[in-house]
């Protein structure tokens, strides 16, 4: 086969036509059927079965994830079979937990005296002086409400009139979200939701953010990034950066004004909003590559500070990561997909925004369908050993020919032997001292 037969192809209805490949017995589980997912099963001649059929490969739901590894359920997988989600990745992806994990990991980093949680004095927006870390300052200031309350108003009377954004820790799509820059508006919203700043009284715990109120913007509008990452392992780490990502615009024009305040097509960037927008744009959904935003950037800002922001980007992605290993219940039956969300500001400086454990697999363009499709594929060859049979026992070491469009952003076994080598001692004889 030639390499042109082995491209995708598109056609008008945005049907992704790709070769068969070699047919393995492997049986595959799913309650999520979107079509780029079984389009993707059934090229490699997989057969569906349901959940209490004998599976080797499940693409589950989060709650069906939790709901298969927990102790009521007394289910145990054997050796071929593996599942699209950590038993606890909300670690990762639950905005409060992932803020707190970020903050824990800083602090056991400083007890170490690593180099890494270097702080340096800045001058806060209200004319203070405060501290920030170096390398490690990249989630805007955060505190979890109701617990966090009093600090808040601690933080937010040293910039007064400074906006922060409101996110429920459990929801998603920008559901529930709000900007404030009043301590009274804040005040007023407890009142109303009737879910007063007390930990034994409160429901449901938000977290609150400095507001990024410097984005960088392209056509006088903000957007954010999205990109997919593909774990194997957290410990020792092992993880994938997808190539394809894109970005996300908002359809209404920048503005800064109290009056835009609450107008959420100029401030949030979730399609699940953006598509009800009356400039929203169905042939490209509002979505531009990663690929043509480089091009942009190095075409108007230079190539050094664009490949200064892609390695930064990278630098958060690892260290968000690393901030959940030790916490994370690293089953070998287990890989997961994330979708980041990264706003860079006008300073070229990337910010964390969330992580989610299930980003949308549902396409909005032709093009969103043909990169979803790829990121399901290239991920199925990298989270199976070269057989494309589910293995627990193997080492999940893809060969480089496995990636596609994914690139190793860490190997954690990989370097502990490299530096070993270097060392002049083999990995086989560091194992046996320990």
């Amino acid at each position: 086969m030639n390499a042109d037969t082995k491209k995708l192809i598109s056609n008008q209805y945005g049907r992704v036509n790709a070769p068969p490949i070699e047919r393995c017995r492997v049986n595959f589980c799913t309650d999520m059927e979107k079509s780029v997912l079984m389009s993707n099963f059934e090229r490699r001649g997989w057969n569906q079965v349901g959940q209490d059929d004998e599976w080797n490969f499940y693409w589950a739901s989060t709650q069906t994830c939790r709901n298969l590894f927990s102790v009521e359920s007394g289910y145990r997988m054997n050796d071929n079979q593996i599942i699209n989600h950590f038993p606890n990745h909300y670690e990762l992806s639950r905005k409060d937990l992932l803020v707190k994990n970020i903050k824990r990991y800083r602090k056991e980093l400083e007890r170490e005296s690593s180099p890494i949680a270097e702080k340096a004095e800045v001058v806060l927006p209200g004319g203070q002086v405060g501290t920030r870390y170096v390398h490690l300052d990249f989630i805007p200031v955060t505190f979890v409400l109701p617990a966090d309350y009093n600090m808040f108003v601690e933080e937010y009377r040293k910039s007064p009139q400074s906006t922060w954004i409101m996110k429920p820790c459990g929801k998603s799509q920008g559901t529930g979200i709000f900007l404030i820059n009043k301590l009274s508006k804040l005040k007023k919203w407890s009142r109303e939701a009737k879910a007063p700043f007390h930990p034994q009284l409160s429901k449901e715990s938000y977290v609150i953010s400095r507001y990024i109120d410097n984005p960088l913007l392209i056509g006088g509008k903000k957007f954010d990034l999205r990109l997919y990452v593909l774990v194997t392992s957290f410990r020792h780490l092992k993880a994938y950066l997808f190539q394809l990502g894109f970005c996300r615009f908002c359809t209404v024009k920048y503005d800064t004004s109290v009056t835009e305040l609450d107008n959420m097509y100029v401030h949030l960037t979730n399609v699940s909003v953006q598509k009800h927008g009356g400039d929203y744009n169905n042939i490209h959904g509002g979505k531009m590559s990663v690929e043509n935003l480089r091009l942009f950037l190095e075409g108007t800002r230079g190539r050094a500070v664009t490949e200064k922001l892609f390695s930064a980007i990278q630098w958060l992605i690892v260290h968000s990561l690393k901030a959940v290993s030790s916490v994370m219940a690293n089953d070998r039956h287990c890989f997961e997909c994330y979708g980041y969300d990264i706003i860079i500001d006008d300073q070229l400086k990337p910010w964390l925004v969330e992580v989610n454990a299930s980003p949308s697999l549902t396409s909005t363009t032709v093009n969103d369908r043909i990169m979803k499709y790829k990121l399901i594929d290239n991920m199925i060859s990298v989270v199976l050993p070269p057989d494309g049979i589910p293995d627990v026992r193997w080492n999940k070491t893809p060969s480089p020919e496995a990636f596609g469009n994914f690139d190793l952003l860490i190997d954690e076994e990989l370097l502990e032997k490299e530096e070993m080598a270097s060392t002049g001692r083999s990995f086989k004889g560091h194992k046996s001292r320990n």
